[in-house]
């Protein structure tokens, strides 16, 4: 795989990737999860986030109250902040670990092989960090999906929609996936640059010790 081509691949997948851990944070903790719009009352609207609830009035602007309990929440909630974290720490840990795996880091240049499985490893990393993002953003979507279109609860009854946090969760897991993956494609498919030069130049002196010490060869 040409040297130029590879170092884009391996640049947008660490762009990718980055950016999507960034949005997995802010999904985590953003209280757009759920929104509700009461037709009794358009000037007052609610949202619902893994931690809290807040209530937006025109009047009185935006107030929030945090859950009181772990165990009262439903089982989405719960789940998807366990997840959530695990997506967020993996995320981190691939990209340290792909970071140690670039060919332009300095450290460790003449272990190529093990920058690879570095590379490899990160792009793991960062692929089930997606799939462990989208669970929690899928699982909570299909809830609301269901509840919205459920029968027995009588159509006078406010329904819960869709937030932006969803949304932004999905697109968070996808560019984790897809950055994890171009990192791991590109060190499988292709072998690391050997040493720069100033290592080769350091393998090929010790051949040519009769320049060392400023002499010409005694046989020329």
């Amino acid at each position: 795989m040409p040297l130029v081509f590879r170092t884009a691949m391996l640049s947008v997948g660490l762009s990718l990737s980055l950016l999507g851990w960034v949005l997995s944070i802010i999904t985590t903790y953003l209280p757009h999860w759920k929104n509700l719009n009461l037709d009794l009352n358009e000037m007052e609207n609610w949202t619902m986030g893994l931690w809290k609830t807040c209530v937006i009035q025109e009047e009185v602007g935006r107030q929030c109250k945090d859950f009181d309990s772990f165990l009262a929440l439903p089982a989405e909630l719960r789940i998807s902040r366990i997840l959530m974290f695990l997506s967020n720490a993996l995320g981190f840990l691939g990209l340290l670990v792909s970071g140690l795996g670039l060919d332009c880091l300095r450290i460790g240049e003449r272990q190529q092989d093990l920058k690879r499985r570095l590379l490899i490893l990160g792009g793991i990393l960062l692929w089930t960090s997606g799939v462990m993002a989208l669970i929690p953003v899928s699982w909570v979507a299909h809830i609301t999906v269901q509840e919205f279109w459920d029968e027995n609860i009588p159509e006078i009854v406010p329904r819960w929609e869709f937030g932006e946090a969803l949304f932004l969760g999905w697109f968070a897991g996808f560019s984790l996936m897809l950055g994890g993956c171009l990192l791991h494609c590109t060190a499988c498919l292709a072998s690391a640059p050997r040493a720069s030069g100033h290592y080769a130049v350091a393998e090929i002196r010790p051949q040519c010790p009769y320049m060392e010490n400023g002499t010409a060869d005694p046989q020329v």
